[in-house]
């Protein structure tokens, strides 16, 4: 990542440089930040007086604290900087004082890589292909809405605006809170590609550039930060929930996805003599991803909530096939090729981890290349306009509608213990058993207005 000082970016990959920018923007309290299993950002804040301790690994935290992490026993854990995460935090700025932050991973007493920690769990995806000669290239796409907030900063369900798709003012409303958001996420590093109104009303996405699976997923857990942090600051409730308002489009988080060789040094999907532009190890990933999309969607729509957005008529994908061109399809290939040649899945929202999500994808992904599974054929033809029998007919499967059955899935699948390890694996099932537990307990307002005075 990037820092800014005195409006240049500068990399600030090592010790000396971050010394310079802490000394120049007067930081005086430093961030270390990660994430738990759910993809919540935590943090442990020390003064930038502890900058040596902080770069050799040696601030510890109680584990056992972190959903998903240690038992009581093992609970001390170290938090490991990476050097190019560090950014000024551009809201902290002021006369004479500012803070910064670093992204980290987890680390046990002895120095190794924390096993419960799910960006260990993204950089072991990372070193699974680098092995096989490739590195992996991802591009986000994340939507939220802006919701009012009441006296009490709690949020409405009312929405800041009642635009369209690409509207602009005086119609959308939150081009001025877009335009901070942008504003931050440049002074922090980011390259951002466009900015606009989403499909429902108060819904808006930022889309950054394309980076490497690591810095990716860091900056996506960054972008969802800084888009709360300045919503608040306009009196305003950003949310990534998948679908807040019903009868409206849900939140997605459509991932685009690359194998970069490493000793061509190329792109690998691209191939100019195939009539759609790709290569078979393209059409091994996408095979890869249609075997194994039931068993990881419990991951990329981690959220009881998340099925509500993966029904008909929303534009949201259901149905498992793949097309070249078709937006109605689960996956898609966009038209750009050469360099930009990529593969897109459209079913995540952005209410998944993304260390996790993006591992088991790239993980489903490798598993068809390993195993050279070949794709079926591409299908065209609109997918949301078919009925029930056109669909059983053409032989399209559906996927999970509900996070029980996800769940399920999940467990009975190979590629998510496959990815994750023993520790995860567990941890991520427990964690979802508990949620839909709480789920089917609760007496819901939906119930109480169906019933209550019904019998």
């Amino acid at each position: 990542m990037a820092i800014v000082t005195n409006n240049t970016v500068e990399n600030a990959t090592s010790v000396a440089a971050i010394e310079e920018v802490i000394k120049q923007k007067n930081v005086e309290l430093l961030h270390l930040q990660f994430v738990d299993i759910e993809g919540i950002l935590k943090h442990v804040t020390v003064t930038s007086e502890q900058l040596e301790s902080v770069v050799e690994g040696k601030i510890m935290f109680d584990g056992s604290s972190i959903k998903g992490f240690s038992p009581i026993n093992k609970s001390d854990l170290y938090l490991q900087p990476d050097l190019s995460s560090f950014a000024v935090l551009p809201w902290s700025v002021e006369e004479g004082y500012s803070e910064a932050r670093f992204i980290c991973s987890v680390k046990n007493p002895d120095g190794t890589d924390f096993e419960g920690d799910p960006r260990n769990v993204l950089k072991r995806t990372v070193e699974r292909a680098a092995d096989k000669g490739y590195a992996i290239n991802v591009g986000p796409e994340l939507e939220f809405f802006l919701f009012e907030t009441d006296e009490t900063g709690r949020p409405t369900q009312e929405t800041q605006d009642f635009a369209g798709y690409f509207e602009p003012s005086p119609h959308d409303n939150g081009e001025k809170v877009r335009l901070e958001i942008y504003r931050a996420l440049k002074a922090m590093g980011f390259t951002i590609e466009a900015s606009h109104h989403e499909v429902a009303r108060g819904q808006h996405e930022i889309n950054f550039k394309y980076d490497d699976i690591l810095t990716t997923a860091d900056n996506a857990v960054t972008y969802k930060w800084v888009v709360k942090t300045v919503a608040k600051k306009f009196g305003l409730h950003a949310t990534f929930m998948p679908k807040p308002i019903a009868g409206e489009n849900g939140n997605g988080m459509h991932t685009n996805i690359s194998l970069y060789d490493l000793n061509k040094k190329e792109n690998a999907f691209y191939d100019t003599g195939d009539k759609n532009g790709l290569s078979a190890t393209a059409y091994s990933f996408i095979a890869g991803l249609l075997s194994n999309v039931k068993h990881f969607v419990a991951v990329t729509n981690p959220l009881v909530n998340s099925y509500k957005r993966l029904v008909p008529g929303y534009e949201a994908p259901c149905y498992i096939a793949w097309s070249a061109s078709n937006r109605s399809a689960l996956i898609r290939i966009p038209a750009m090729r050469g360099p930009g040649t990529r593969v897109e899945i459209r079913c995540p929202d952005p209410s998944a981890n993304p260390y996790l999500a993006f591992a088991i994808i790239a993980s489903a992904g490798l598993d068809g290349v390993e195993k050279e599974l070949e794709a079926p054929d591409s299908f065209d033809e609109d997918i949301f306009s078919m009925t029930a029998e056109e669909l059983f007919l053409k032989e399209i499967d559906n996927l999970p509608t509900s996070l029980e059955f996800a769940v399920g899935e999940f467990e009975e699948g190979e590629i998510g213990r496959k990815t994750f390890g023993d520790h995860v694996f567990d941890e991520y099932v427990e964690a979802k058993k508990e949620e839909l537990d709480s789920f089917r307990t609760t007496v819901h307002g939906w119930e109480l207005e169906k019933y209550h005075t019904k019998f």
